[in-house]
C-alpha cells in the first residue's frame, strides 16, 4: 500500500459527485447522482485520517470497515475493497445510496467539524457499482454446502441480508415474497430517482448466483399454505416490514383526494416499470404533504416530477427536529418544494373530496421521552391552506399475520414481535427468527441488514452448523 499524506485533507476540499440540476432532474425518474471517476474518488478516500478509534465504523449500524476501504480505493484497489464491504454489509450498493450518511458515518466523521466529512457514501456506492462493472462476484469455492434449507419471507433488505449470510456458510434460503420483484420497499416504496431499480435487480443477479431461490408473486398465508413451508425446512427468518400506515385520526381523512404515501409511490413505480395499476397521478394539482421524514420526501419530489402546480410539505415541527435527511430536504427545496414548518393538521377540509387542510401553528416545548421536542399548538392560530390532493406520510405501523396465533408467534402490545429468547432474533416458536422492522419498528434500511445477518448467525448457531 502506498504511503499516504495524512495532512492531505488541507489539501483537498470535500467533493461530492456530480449531481443532475433540479431543472432538469425534475422531468426524470432518473437517479440524480452521478459516480465518481476512478482518480476522484481515490483522491477523496485519501481525505481519511485513519483515527485510531473510528466513530464513522461505530456510528454505521453495521460498522463497516469504512477506513480500511477507503485506504484501498485510494490505491485504486477496486475488488479488495467489495471483498472488504462485503464482510459487514449485504447491500453496500444501496445503503451507499440510500443512507443519510449526515446521520451515521458522516456524520461522526472527525473531519465533519470545519473540514468537511470525507464523502463515504458516495464512495462506497462507488465500490460495489465499479466491482459489478469490472465482473466481480462473490467467491463461493470454499463454501461447503450442508444439508440444511431456511425459508425467509420477505425479499427486503433483512430477508436478504439473511439470505447472504446463511448461503455463505453452506445453508440453502428460499426468499418468499408476494411481489413481483425482490426488494420490497427498496424497489416499490423508494423512488427510483433514489435508487434506480435496476440497481436491486443486480443484487438479485448476484444472490441467485450465489445459490439463494426466489418465490416471487407469492403471498404466504394466501397463495401458499405456511404450514407447507413449516414442514419442509430446518428453520424460518420472518422480514416482512412494516406496512399499516399511521393515520392522523382527524376528521376528513376518507375525502376523496386524500391518499396513503404508500400505495402513492407503488401506484409511480408501477407506472415506470410498466406494471399494470392505476396511477395515482398529482398533475396539476395543488399538493399537501403531510409528514416530515424520508417517505414524505419521496412523496414531495415525486409529486413534482408527476406535474403537480404545487407542492407544500407541513411538519409540526421545526427543521431542525426533522427526522428526514437533510440531503433529501435540500433536494425537495432545490426542486420547488414548499416547507410549512411548525404547523400541525387538524382537518382535512371538504365537503365531497379535498379543498384544504386546516392548520395550527405549534412552538417546540420540553423534549419527550425520545429527546425530540414536543410541539406545542398556539392558541387562536388556525387557517386553512387550499388543497386539490394530500398525502399522508406519517410513518407505517405492524402489520402481524393473521396465521401467526397458530403458530405460537407472539407480538407486543404494538404489534411488534416478540424476539430473543434462547437466541437472539428467535421468536416466540423456537424455529422461528424475525428481524428488521416489524421486530423493532419502521427504521433505516441498514439496520435492517444488520438484523438480518444477524438472525441469520443465531440461525445457524441453532442449526449447529
Amino acid at each position: 500500500m502506498s504511503m499516504k499524506n495524512a495532512m492531505q485533507f488541507l489539501d483537498i476540499k470535500r467533493e461530492e459527485p456530480a449531481v443532475e440540476k433540479a431543472e432538469v432532474r425534475i422531468y426524470t425518474y432518473d437517479e440524480i447522482y452521478s459516480n465518481f471517476p476512478a482518480d476522484k474518488a481515490s483522491e477523496q478516500a485519501g481525505r481519511c485520517l485513519n483515527c485510531g478509534n473510528p466513530y464513522c465504523e461505530w456510528k454505521c449500524p453495521v460498522h463497516n470497515y469504512i477506513p480500511t476501504w477507503l485506504d484501498l480505493i485510494r490505491d485504486g484497489k477496486i475488488i479488495e475493497a467489495a471483498e472488504m464491504s462485503h464482510k459487514t454489509n449485504s447491500l453496500p450498493e444501496i445503503c451507499g445510496r440510500i443512507c443519510p450518511q449526515d446521520r451515521l458515518c458522516e456524520g461522526a466523521c472527525t473531519l465533519e467539524d470545519g473540514f468537511g466529512a470525507v464523502t463515504i457514501g458516495s464512495i462506497e456506492k462507488y465500490i460495489t457499482d465499479e466491482a459489478f462493472r469490472l465482473g466481480w462476484k462473490p467467491d463461493m469455492s470454499e463454501v461447503i454446502r450442508t444439508d440444511k434449507t431456511v425459508a425467509i419471507i420477505g425479499a427486503g433488505p433483512a430477508g436478504l441480508a439473511c439470505a447472504d449470510i446463511l448461503t455463505r456458510n453452506g445453508v440453502k434460503a428460499k426468499i418468499y415474497d408476494k411481489y413481483s420483484r425482490i426488494g420490497g420497499l427498496l424497489t416499490f416504496g423508494i423512488p427510483p430517482f433514489k435508487l434506480d431499480k435496476n440497481i436491486v435487480e443486480k443484487r438479485k443477479e448476484i444472490l441467485e448466483g450465489m445459490g439463494v431461490e426466489f418465490i416471487l408473486n407469492t403471498e404466504v398465508g394466501k397463495d401458499i399454505d405456511f404450514q407447507d413451508i413449516y414442514d419442509s425446512h430446518d428453520a424460518i427468518f420472518l422480514g416482512m416490514g412494516t406496512y399499516k400506515p399511521m393515520k392522523g385520526n382527524f376528521k376528513g381523512e376518507n375525502l376523496e383526494g386524500v391518499h396513503e404515501a404508500l400505495p402513492f409511490l407503488i401506484s409511480n413505480i408501477n407506472n415506470e416499470l410498466k406494471i399494470d395499476s392505476d396511477l395515482i397521478s398529482m398533475k396539476d394539482k395543488k399538493v399537501i404533504v403531510l409528514g416530515g421524514g424520508d417517505t414524505a420526501m419521496d412523496c414531495n419530489r415525486t409529486s413534482i416530477r408527476q406535474g403537480a402546480d404545487s407542492v407544500k410539505c407541513v411538519y409540526r415541527r421545526d427543521e431542525e427536529n426533522m427526522p428526514g435527511s437533510k440531503k433529501e430536504v435540500k433536494n425537495a427545496k432545490e426542486e420547488g418544494v414548499e416547507f410549512m414548518f411548525n404547523y400541525q393538521p387538524i382537518e382535512i377540509v371538504g365537503e365531497d373530496k379535498v379543498e384544504g387542510i386546516k392548520v395550527v401553528k405549534t412552538k417546540l416545548g420540553p423534549p419527550d421521552a425520545m429527546g425530540r421536542k414536543n410541539p406545542i399548538i398556539l392558541k387562536n392560530s388556525e387557517k386553512i391552506i387550499p388543497a386539490d390532493k394530500v398525502i399522508i406520510a406519517f410513518g407505517f405501523q405492524p402489520s402481524p399475520s393473521e396465521w401467526f396465533k397458530n403458530y405460537n408467534i407472539e407480538t407486543k402490545d404494538n404489534g411488534l414481535l416478540k424476539i430473543d429468547n434462547e437466541y437472539l432474533y428467535q421468536t416466540t416458536n423456537d424455529k422461528i427468527f424475525a428481524g428488521g422492522d416489524m421486530t423493532r419498528g419502521s427504521d433505516l434500511v441498514v439496520t435492517a441488514v444488520f438484523e438480518g445477518r444477524e438472525a441469520a448467525e443465531n440461525i445457524l448457531d441453532f442449526l449447529e452448523i
